[in-house]
């Protein structure tokens, strides 16, 4: 049996569990958060106590609360959870090799010597469970999977849930998860399960004994044959992703949906878009703007420009972009926007130009000005400075 490579550490309603950690009160009483404080919203994540009511993911706040009579709703507070996903990370980090934090309540480890055996595994998991509960809080718990490479880790931890452990291996596949669906693998979108469908892959047990080639045509692409050779038991290292853009999207407030506010929040949007953007180094040379009104199709637009980090450009062709939508939407209220920055590239790699005229890699006086912006705001507190009148729309990912 094994030898196992890969700890996957999945944490049991996490956000609901720092909730109900930070405020006793709530321990063991059925709690919902919720995107936006109101009741036009729906449920970001759920306690097990609210899950046993039926109430999850996607449920809105008038079905929650009349599935669940008494359940707690609570606004999400990313940032709250971020810090608990560094306090779990430095104790993971502590007993083992932590390999990747894979999102704010996901986990991989690298495993190693008497670790790589079932019975080293469980006991290392057994030790992990309680370092968390005990040094990050008791309402803290995850199930863990463990398998020969990151995917069949990840699907053995999601077999037992809440606070189990799992394995997978060449010993228990593909048995160990026939019952499960084929959407119900990580990697396997609707989309994906109708074209297997198409191709007579109806199980997950059929798609576990493909040949991987003709996964390869199925994906048509080189990713159906490296899930299909992983489903197989075989250690495929994970590709590095390429950065291609930066972006925000924001589900309207209802008091925020008209036309005229919705403009000053994608200002918004954009400044902290392009904030990220210099942190990192990068240019981008193209702008999306997406409008998605209510009762009514989306309205998308890009524009193509010169790579380039300065915000007040940005602004200009956003500007330039609503001026186009407006006869679409200037009556209607709108349920959602985005913006993207796209084809982005390192500022190192920005070639001269002669006309500007700038060096390569050189920054123009835009962007100086937009580096001085970002040095004041993170000195003195965001929003110090801004680029004329916009409207902040924190929500999800800003409070805590």
């Amino acid at each position: 049996m094994g030898p196992f490579r890969t700890l996957y550490i999945d944490m049991n309603s996490f956000f609901a569990s720092v909730e109900q950690q930070v405020d006793p009160s709530i321990r063991g009483r059925p709690v919902a958060i919720t995107a936006m404080e109101n009741e036009k919203g729906c449920c970001v994540a759920a306690s097990y106590e609210a899950k046993a009511f039926g109430v999850g993911t996607g449920t809105s706040v008038v079905d929650a609360r009349r599935m669940c009579p008494g359940i707690v709703f609570l606004p999400s507070r990313h940032r709250l959870y971020v810090r608990y996903n560094l306090q779990v990370a430095a104790v993971l980090d502590r007993f083992c090799e932590l390999e990747r934090i894979r999102s704010v309540d996901e986990f991989q480890v690298a495993l190693s010597g008497e670790a790589r055996a079932l019975a080293g595994a469980r006991a290392l998991v057994a030790s992990l469970k309680g370092a968390v509960a005990a040094e990050v809080g008791e309402c803290l718990r995850f199930s863990a999977g463990i398998g020969p490479n990151h995917l069949l880790a990840k699907i053995a931890g999601k077999l037992e849930k809440p606070n189990g452990f799992q394995w997978l291996s060449a010993d228990n596949m593909p048995d160990r998860i026939s019952h499960l669906e084929l959407d119900d693998l990580p990697g396997i979108s609707k989309s994906m399960k109708a074209r297997l469908l198409r191709a007579g892959v109806y199980d997950v047990g059929t798609l576990c004994r493909l040949d991987p080639r003709h996964a390869r045509i199925i994906w048509r692409s080189v990713e159906g044959e490296r899930f299909v050779r992983m489903l197989q038991g075989m250690n495929i290292e994970i590709t590095p992703t390429k950065r291609s853009g930066y972006g925000n999207s924001k589900v309207l407030a209802p008091e925020l949906r008209q036309p005229r506010e919705a403009y000053l929040v994608s200002r918004w949007l954009i400044e902290k878009a392009t904030s990220r953007l210099r942190r990192d180094g990068r240019v981008a040379s193209s702008f999306s703007l997406h409008l998605s009104p209510m009762d009514a199709p989306r309205w998308a637009r890009s524009i193509k420009t010169a790579s380039t980090q300065d915000t007040a450009e940005f602004l200009r062709i956003n500007r330039a972009l609503w001026i186009r939508a407006w006869p679409y939407v200037r009556w209607k209220k709108l349920l959602g926007i985005g913006v993207h920055l796209g084809d982005v590239d390192m500022l190192e790699n920005r070639i001269g130009d002669l006309l500007a005229p700038l060096a390569p890699a050189e920054r123009s006086a835009g962007e100086r000005a937009s580096a001085a912006v970002d040095f004041i705001n993170q000195r003195f507190g965001e929003g110090t400075v801004t680029y004329g009148i916009n409207r902040p729309h924190p929500g999800f990912f800003e409070r805590g």
